[in-house]
């Protein structure tokens, strides 16, 4: 296996992780704006206050998104599997 297909490789892991966690994160992200602004209006300072929602929808996202997430994950590592003899004969 050369440096070029463990780059290409690499670079394909690094973009399937960011494509995974972009939902998750994203979704934590608009919950914790919306908590933040609603403890600025109330002025309740509670630390749970922010964390429970911010958990509950990360589970749900989490939940909603796994079989989409596994297939894409379980896809690209058939693709790598079955590109090992292709890469084993092309160093020979």
């Amino acid at each position: 296996m050369d440096t070029g297909t463990l780059i290409e490789v690499g670079r394909g892991a690094i973009a399937l992780t960011i494509t995974l966690a972009f939902p998750v994160l994203l979704a934590a992200m608009a919950v914790g704006i919306l908590m933040g602004i609603v403890q600025a209006v109330t002025q309740i300072q509670e630390q749970t206050l922010a964390f429970a929602p911010k958990a509950l929808v990360v589970m749900l996202v989490l939940c909603l998104l796994l079989p989409w997430m596994l297939g894409t994950l379980v896809e690209f590592v058939q693709e790598i599997i079955l590109s090992i003899p292709d890469s084993i004969l092309t160093n020979m």
